[in-house]
């Protein structure tokens, strides 16, 4: 922290992941973090395939590291006046209604990663001209898969009584997890605002992403009233301020889904930039310019952000993949092979190689370029030699792997091959990942020394608000960011050789699960298996009061 910290403008950031929220305030000359507060989520597993969250665990995180770094900026003696905007960056997908009235969570929030849909993806297929998984791609650019949030919303109005006749009753508000914090946030009960911005909209499949609003075509496809909807705005505007917490009267000023805050905060504003974020799954965004680009290679079209209200929306093609940093976690919660998720590097550096061992972890299906929800995880090429280092290492390059698969996908729609890969995430903190994703690339990776460029993003975009005024997004007033070049150091013919061999173990996977229709028959929707269902938790009491 330089020293004069105490007197820059600063610019807060709620980065509320999959697996944990964080609170970050960064310099807004610099952009360090002067400081940060983190706690970890809980997530619900009542049924396989099924992935649940607390939606008041969510927000009472988000209040708890607020105040806990606001506690931590006063030990540093920074004036909490100098936080100027706060921007919310979120998990995409996950999906959250509740009572307007109340400000109850009507059922817990339906993660990204859940399956329980397929039965109902499966419906929506077969009502379409030619059963064609992508016939909404040319207005929403997404095919119709679990993943997105128009299908978790139509199961819950199929199948959860609560949100169904809040609906009938106009008491229901739907929102993917910004626009929950964001009520939240701004009031709650008490005058929360009901928005989401343009990154987060355009992956529910009720969003135009070329008039860049909701569609009443789509929403009468998937049965869903539009005025449960959230309002769409820019990624870069003031909704509102904050109320009843150390930061009550800050604006509200930026709203970027993870992967597009990411695209921001590592500074791919040109035509053909591209970054691969690796958290609980992986995403490799390419910055497309002002024009959507159609995807022949499994890709989705997505908004990447709009920067100001009268901006133009700026696109990319992005390749999804579910699990990456979750198979680290599978590691070491389902099978104890690892105790921290910092010592798969030491056990995969200590074989230094697979040995012939591939790990495909396919535990939600496959996403980009594959959409195949029937393929499940697999280990192959077993033998009596391989020992859990060669697993580590088959699970670090199974990551490495699927990041492979996409990037010839983008560069088989672009027609540009990319020549080198700017990273973020959590799990890039792990070198021997690294290494060997170049090695399997062909191409370096670069990595900055600040590894928090989701939650840079999104306080870039509140900071650069119209009435914020204090980050410029022009190239010549960008903060310059250290990094650090990985690059191959493998022949690329044995690369070759080894994604081949893993393309091999892929189809193994495929077709693997037969989806039989999920049903509610032992009244899950109201046993609803996780946490108690009491009272939405209290935002923590206004600090500036007298």
């Amino acid at each position: 922290m330089k020293a004069n910290a105490g007197t820059d403008p600063l610019v807060a950031a709620v980065d509320q992941g999959t697996s944990s929220t964080r609170f970050l305030v960064f310099n807004a000359r610099t952009a360090e973090v002067v400081s940060q507060h983190q706690v970890e989520i809980t997530q619900f597993f009542p049924k396989e395939g099924w992935v649940e969250e607390d939606p008041k665990e969510i927000i009472q995180s988000v209040y708890d590291c607020i105040e806990r770094t606001c506690e931590k900026l006063g030990q540093l003696n920074i004036d909490l006046s100098n936080i100027k905007a706060v921007g919310v960056t979120n998990q995409r997908e996950t999906t959250v209604v509740w009572d307007k009235g109340t400000g109850e969570p009507l059922y817990n929030a339906l993660v990204w990663l859940d399956l329980r849909t397929q039965s109902t993806v499966e419906r929506l297929i077969n009502k379409s001209p030619g059963k064609n998984k992508n016939h909404l791609k040319p207005k929403t650019g997404l095919p119709i898969s679990t993943y997105f949030s128009a299908v978790k919303l139509r199961w819950l109005l199929d199948n959860v009584e609560e949100v169904r006749r809040a609906v009938e009753e106009d008491r229901a508000m739907f929102g993917t997890v910004d626009s929950w914090i964001i009520w939240c946030l701004s009031g709650n009960t008490d005058g929360g605002v009901h928005i989401t911005d343009v990154s987060n909209a355009s992956r529910t499949l009720l969003f135009n992403i070329h008039t860049l609003d909701w569609d009443l075509e789509l929403c009468r496809y998937f049965d869903v009233p539009m005025d449960i909807l959230p309002k769409v705005r820019s990624s870069s505007e003031i909704y509102g301020c904050m109320k009843s917490s150390s930061l009550s009267g800050v604006p509200i000023s930026g709203c970027l889904g993870d992967q597009s805050a990411a695209l921001v905060g590592q500074m791919c504003f040109k035509e053909g930039h591209a970054k691969n974020t690796y958290g609980t799954g992986c995403f490799l965004l390419r910055n497309t310019g002002s024009k959507p680009v159609k995807s022949e290679h499994g890709l989705l079209t997505t908004v990447a952000y709009q920067l100001g209200r009268d901006q133009p929306a700026c696109y990319a093609l992005e390749g999804s993949v579910a699990i990456a940093g979750a198979v680290v976690r599978w590691l070491k919660d389902n099978m104890g092979i690892v105790k921290s998720t910092a010592e798969i590097e030491k056990l995969a550096a200590a074989a230094g190689s697979s040995y012939g061992c591939y790990f495909v972890p396919a535990f939600s299906g496959l996403y980009a370029p594959y959409w195949e929800p029937s393929a499940r995880g697999i280990i192959c090429g077993l033998t009596q030699f391989t020992n859990k280092n060669h697993l580590a290492f088959a699970a670090l390059e199974a990551v490495c792997f699927q990041t492979r698969e996409i990037l010839d996908a983008m560069n088989q729609d672009s027609g540009v091959p990319l020549d080198q890969l700017w990273v973020d995430g959590g799990m890039t903190s792990n070198r021997l990942l690294m290494q060997l994703q170049a090695d399997i690339l062909c191409i370096p990776v670069v990595r900055p020394t600040m590894a928090e460029s989701t939650a840079l993003g999104v306080a870039m975009a509140a900071g650069a608000a119209e009435g914020v005024n204090v980050w410029d997004l022009t190239t010549d007033h960008l903060p310059q960011v250290v990094s650090e070049t990985f690059v191959p150091q493998i022949n690329p013919n044995e690369s070759e050789f080894r994604f081949s061999r893993w393309k091999k173990a892929v189809q193994k996977a495929m077709n693997w699960e037969t989806i039989e229709p999920a049903s509610l028959s032992n009244g899950l929707e109201k046993k609803m298996k996780g946490p108690p269902w009491g009272v939405l938790p209290s935002p923590p009491p206004n600090r500036a009061d007298p």
